[in-house]
């Protein structure tokens, strides 16, 4: 072997030793080598905030300039979690380049261009943290797993401040209501406070990287400092009148866990908007998939067809109707989003509405037919 073969190698195994705490492997070696024989030093993103970013790299923490991979698509900006390539020296330095992403968590923005917004990105869990403390919301639950499941990664329910509901028997129900909401998706309780449920929980997350998202007042911070075994992340207190709290994180922070894995923490999100995610509200609403297996009409909007096998389900009880209207109205959100950038969706929405106003004028003129 030649000494620049051995030094290559060396720094190839020194790099995997400090990066792997943060999620480096063997496949993210593979996807940077091209950028490694430029020079260039892979770092994962800890944190963005006006046009720059810190990187966890071999050589420490690095401050570099986002200018060079600042497009004009805002999915494709350099986001918390992101594998970069970033230049070994330089004033300023600058990222080069992100590695193609695994995982995406995305919503979308209050703009009227119905543009996107990466929260995170190369995420394997996405926790989805929510208050006991207050009435449980299951439809804002809901929405929380669509974007989860869409993500590509794992969702995983966390229902904090346990300790609140001393009542073993009301706790079960909580996390039985809560379960019905989401098939497929771990439901877990944890009380912060008096460390019950976050053995389990730091398993969990110990495997690959997680994203941590709620709204103020749910205690992420606070589950955070939890599982990093330090005050890290500051916490403040939540108002009694509806549980809730300012945003304690102002920034999407990534940090490497005692336990293994990796924590990306997030600001509250007063809104959480759905963003193309019609595959994860499907996965949210499998029960509802399944029953429409079996409808009359392959097309069926489960509004008023015969045949249908949702609606049959909510006459028999065996599917709440809150539920149906839940799905209802994630639909139509992520259709209209959709819309607004595809010409086919658009085109496909005009037909829909139009069969539906047929089937309406139908259904009048028979009835009023039979009042004859």
């Amino acid at each position: 072997m030649t000494s620049t073969s051995s030094t290559s190698s060396a720094s190839s195994a020194s790099t995997h030793s400090a990066l792997s705490a943060y999620g480096w492997d063997d496949s993210w070696a593979d996807a940077f080598a091209p950028y490694a024989a430029e020079g260039l030093l892979p770092g994962r993103v800890v944190r963005v905030d006006r046009g720059q970013c810190d990187v966890v790299t071999a050589d420490g923490v690095l401050r570099a300039d986002t200018a060079f991979v600042t497009p004009h698509d805002p999915l494709r900006v350099v986001c918390t979690g992101d594998w970069v390539a970033v230049e070994p020296d330089g004033n300023p330095r600058y990222v080069r380049t992100c590695l193609p992403r695994r995982t995406a968590f995305v919503r979308s923005t209050s703009s009227k261009r119905s543009e996107g917004q990466i929260l995170a990105a190369n995420v394997d869990h996405a926790v989805v943290a929510v208050s006991l403390a207050v009435e449980l919301d299951l439809a804002r639950i809901e929405r929380f797993l669509a974007l989860g499941w869409e993500s590509g990664a794992q969702p995983l329910v966390v229902l904090t401040k346990a300790d609140l509901v001393p009542d073993p028997v009301t706790l079960a129900y909580l996390v039985q209501d809560v379960e019905t909401t989401a098939p497929g998706v771990p439901v877990l309780p944890v009380s912060a406070e008096q460390g019950e449920g976050l053995d389990v929980l730091a398993a969990v997350v110990s495997q690959g990287t997680a994203v941590l998202l709620g709204q103020s007042g749910a205690g992420k911070s606070t589950l955070a400092n939890a599982l990093l075994g330090e005050d890290v992340m500051g916490v403040q207190a939540i108002r009694d009148v509806d549980g809730k709290g300012r945003h304690t994180t102002t920034t999407r922070n990534l940090l490497a866990l005692p336990g293994g894995g990796v924590l990306i923490d997030t600001p509250g999100l007063r809104g959480v908007g759905l963003f193309d995610a019609g595959s994860g509200v499907d996965q949210v609403f499998a029960e509802i998939a399944e029953l429409a297996e079996d409808c009359r009409f392959h097309d069926c909007a489960h509004e008023s067809e015969p045949g249908c096998a949702v609606l049959a389900a909510i006459d028999s009880g065996a599917l709440p109707e809150r539920r149906l209207e839940s799905y209802r109205k994630l639909m139509r959100e992520n259709q209209r989003i959709v819309a607004k950038t595809d010409a086919r969706v658009r085109a496909e929405m005009r037909k829909e509405f139009k069969r539906r106003g047929a089937i309406g004028k139908a259904a009048m003129e028979a009835k009023r037919g039979g009042l004859r």
